[in-house]
């Protein structure tokens, strides 16, 4: 079924006033999230050193946040529609802030696992809002697209600007640091949204079914949990148990929702098939990347020898490409279309990924800076349009529940991508021959092999570290070859998913 952008009535076709600066507030918590989620890698070194968490500890220390958002992203989408996707955004927004205290000043492992928690709980709730905000504030399609350009643009330039404001921070003052930046920001998106957002809502919503939420939310927490077990540690009874539940929830989840009256997720959306192929297209796309991106800032430090700083800096290009392309982006997809503008920029992608599978120790930065800048450019035509496509696929009654769709597209894929693509580069380092007599602890990731080789003489630490970043180099490599192949394979179905697509030039 081909879908396309329906002229908005005349009443929707009012531009209404100030809508760009609530745009700016909204990107604010846009820019807080994507900074957030990046923040945290650069500080876990430390935050190991001050609270001494256990290893599992320490894995849910960085996961917990993931599984939490993933598990709520639909359920506070929903919740918007309902009750009010401004209201939603300044509560969640100011949680946030508060929250952001809790992580700052966590006392013991358990203190943070449970601050990190409740930091995906208030996250939930921003992302979805934002974007279903973003649908009601734009009426005219080019309007839209451009908003949205801005909205994808803020994502990506979070993305990047947290490992270098993480970097500064942790080489200037204490871990916590990284989690107070968040309250400044908030205290302005509270004041300033609550003035100039407008309120929206499903004119006729239905209540709020918690027997969908419970479901949604531990399907998407067994799945995700189980995938990251089995690729991390093999397959055990414990992570099949937890899969097979997640599978189960989800199932019954899908089965409620289609008789339902009025579905938390209306599962008809999916029978578009614009919606559903931009949708996998976003999943696969994030399925792809993750894995390098979750990496790449060890092959920049611990393989390179750059500085937190340095390496954020150097990776400023994926963030200014996706950031030039997503202001463009919808023009673009107008004068061509919308499949060649998706399907081209994963293929671009795909093609940097490809490149990169040549790197070694040695390799200069020229060469990774152009790879980062294709893969930012082609991130951002691609996942700009695939976000209008998604938004305007579905009336804007129901904005909230299909911009949580969107997101827990881009949850599960990194869930996914740092899990399986991980594991190939965990599987392949902890391969390397090792001298005689050196600690386990330097097989289980290059962080510890650099450990590690502090305290062995001189030349058992060179010949330790030359043959640890030799091999996590070679993992590194074989996942960019997948994860090539990856978005080469999802430029090619979405040329076909996405046929006929197009984005409406009409108010």
């Amino acid at each position: 079924m081909t879908s396309t952008l329906r002229p908005a009535s005349t009443s929707e076709a009012v531009k209404r006033p100030g809508r760009w600066l609530a745009l700016a507030v909204l990107v604010l918590a846009v820019l807080l999230v994507a900074v957030d989620a990046t923040v945290l890698g650069l500080a876990t070194p430390y935050i190991s050193e001050d609270l001494n968490p256990s290893g599992t500890q320490l894995l849910w220390i960085g996961d917990v946040y993931s599984f939490v958002i993933a598990g709520l992203l639909v359920s506070a989408g929903s919740l918007g529609d309902r009750i009010g996707r401004k209201k939603l955004l300044l509560i969640g927004a100011t949680a946030f802030g508060a929250i952001s205290v809790l992580n700052a000043y966590a006392t013991t492992p358990e203190m943070m696992i449970v601050a990190r928690a409740l930091l995906g709980v208030a996250g939930a709730t921003l992302m979805p809002a934002t974007l279903a905000l973003i649908r009601n504030l734009f009426h005219d399609p080019r309007e839209r697209s451009l908003a949205i350009g801005i909205w994808g643009a803020t994502a990506s330039a979070g993305t990047a600007v947290g490992p270098v404001v993480g970097g500064f921070l942790l080489e200037h003052f204490w871990w916590g640091s990284v989690f107070l930046i968040n309250l400044p920001v908030m205290i302005v998106l509270v004041v300033v949204g609550s003035k100039l957002l407008p309120e929206s809502r499903h004119p006729n919503p239905g209540p709020w079914d918690l027997l969908s939420v419970g479901l949604s939310l531990v399907g998407m927490i067994g799945v995700v949990y189980a995938v990251k077990e089995i690729a991390s540690h093999g397959v055990d009874g414990n992570a099949l148990a937890a899969g097979l539940f997640g599978v189960a929830a989800l199932f019954f989840f899908v089965r409620r929702q289609l008789v339902l009256p009025q579905p938390l997720l209306d599962m008809r959306l999916f029978r578009d098939r614009g919606f559903s192929g931009a949708v996998l297209a976003d999943l696969l796309t994030v399925f792809g990347l993750s894995g390098l991106v979750f990496f790449l800032s060890q092959y920049l430090q611990l393989v390179q020898g750059r500085r937190p700083f340095e390496a954020g800096l150097a990776e400023l290009p994926a963030a200014v490409g996706a950031v030039v392309a997503g202001l463009v982006a919808g023009r673009v997809a107008r004068r061509y279309s919308v499949r060649a503008v998706v399907a081209g920029g994963l293929a671009a992608i795909g093609l940097a990924l490809g490149v990169l599978t040549v790197i070694d120790e040695s390799t200069g930065y020229p060469l990774l800076g152009t790879a980062l800048l294709v893969v930012g450019v082609g991130a951002g035509f691609s996942f700009t349009v695939t976000a209008d496509v998604i938004l305007s696929s579905v009336p804007k009654e129901q904005a909230g529940a299909a911009s949580a769709v969107s997101e827990t597209a881009y949850e599960l894929g990194a869930a996914l991508g740092i899990a399986l693509l991980g594991s190939i580069v965990t599987g392949v380092y902890r391969g390397f021959a090792a001298p005689a007599g050196t600690p386990a602890g330097a097989h289980e990731s290059l962080g510890g092999a650099v450990e590690v080789a502090g305290g062995l003489p001189s030349d058992s630490a060179q010949a330790l570290l030359a043959s640890a970043r030799e091999s996590f180099v070679e993992g590194l490599t074989l996942a960019a070859g997948v994860g090539a192949a990856v978005l080469l394979v999802t430029a090619a179905a979405a040329w076909f998913m996405l046929r006929g697509q197009r984005l409406d030039s009409k108010a």
